[in-house]
C-alpha cells in the first residue's frame, strides 16, 4: 500500500490522532516512485481536469527533474530553446499524415 507523499503528509497525519510508517526512500527508489507518481497524477488530472491536478503534476515534474541533477531554470531553459526552435502548443495544430 504504500506509495510517495508530499513532505507535510506525515505531520497531517499526526495530527488526526494517528501514527504513520514511513521511511526515506534511496535515490534509486526515489526515482522510481516519483515516476509511479507522476503517472498516478497524470491520470488523476486525465479524469479530473482541475488546476489543482495540473499543479500536481507539475510538482512532481519539479521534483523529478532536481532528482536527477538538474536545476529549474535548466529545465525552463531547455523548454524554451524547444519552443523557440520547434514552436509550443499554442497554434493547435495537428497533424494528420503526409501526401
Amino acid at each position: 500500500m504504500g506509495k510517495l507523499v508530499r513532505d507535510k503528509i506525515p505531520q497531517i497525519i499526526q495530527a488526526d490522532g494517528k501514527s504513520p510508517i514511513i521511511r526515506t526512500l534511496s535515490d534509486e527508489d526515489y526515482l522510481k516512485e516519483l515516476d509511479k507518481k507522476l503517472n498516478e497524477e497524470v491520470a488523476e488530472y486525465q479524469s479530473d481536469k482541475s488546476i489543482e491536478e495540473m499543479a500536481d503534476v507539475r510538482e512532481v515534474l519539479y521534483a523529478i527533474c532536481e532528482a536527477r541533477g538538474h536545476s529549474l531554470e535548466e529545465l525552463e531553459q531547455v523548454r524554451k530553446e524547444k519552443s523557440d526552435k520547434r514552436g509550443a502548443f499554442k497554434e493547435r495544430i495537428y497533424w494528420e499524415g503526409n501526401r
